[in-house]
């Protein structure tokens, strides 16, 4: 995935995630007129093209583009699983030219990821490096630097390892089992183990934004 946080814990399903996840949400299509080179279409087009240049023609057949209105700060997720890049719809203002960028930014993701095979990578590691030099994007941030508007919401869930103690703070809890990342690395060779879980010692969800302060409940 491009432009998360760095990771920081391991699934029990032998996948490493973000701290923050990113999943595809709702899609938007985008009007004619004077938006049409902005149309999935022509980017998926685009992606086939490039893929198909460098070797990954088995890729470009299955891939994907899609606006997704969920995104906000992130100007782009790359779904491995999925062969879907999604794009977020405020780099339209930017102009056709970011657009570009954030597309092979993210397809140098799912080509890594292509390439690779079932190799584990990093997710900005040389593969991924390799596939945007591939891609026209020689030098690549692994961030961008967009003025895209930032919303910070309260990480009130803390989960601390069993094991060494470390704490990671959420927004959302987990959806499912998740251990601390370094400890299995160290201990059980990347692999997840429940000696390792992070389990939630605080939930401070249901608290004020306000000390003192509360809200009618206005639920019907």
């Amino acid at each position: 995935m491009n432009r998360l946080p760095e990771k920081s814990y391991q699934s029990d399903r032998g996948d490493e995630r973000p701290a923050v996840p990113g999943a595809p949400g709702g899609t938007a299509s985008m009007p004619g007129g004077q938006f049409a080179e902005f149309h999935e279409a022509k980017l998926e087009a685009t992606a086939r093209a490039l893929l198909a240049r460098v070797g990954g023609e088995r890729l470009a057949a299955v891939v994907r583009v899609r606006w997704n209105r969920r995104l906000r700060t992130t100007a782009g997720l790359a779904h491995t699983g999925q062969s879907l890049v999604s794009l977020n719809p405020r780099l339209i203002p930017f102009g056709m030219e970011e657009v570009d960028r954030t597309l092979r930014h993210e397809l140098a993701h799912l080509l890594a990821r292509f390439r690779s095979g079932r190799r584990r990578i990093e997710p900005h590691g040389p593969e991924w490096r390799q596939a945007c030099a591939d891609l026209g994007l020689a030098g690549e941030a692994r961030c961008h630097d967009l003025p895209l508007p930032r919303v910070r919401m309260a990480r009130r869930l803390l989960y601390r390892c069993r094991n060494c103690r470390a704490e990671v703070r959420r927004v959302r809890p987990f959806q499912r089992r998740v251990a601390c990342l370094a400890c299995c690395r160290m201990f059980s060779h990347g692999r997840y183990h429940e000696r390792y879980r992070l389990l939630l010692v605080e939930d401070t969800a249901d608290e004020p934004l306000l000390p003192g302060v509360s809200f009618p409940d206005t639920r019907v």
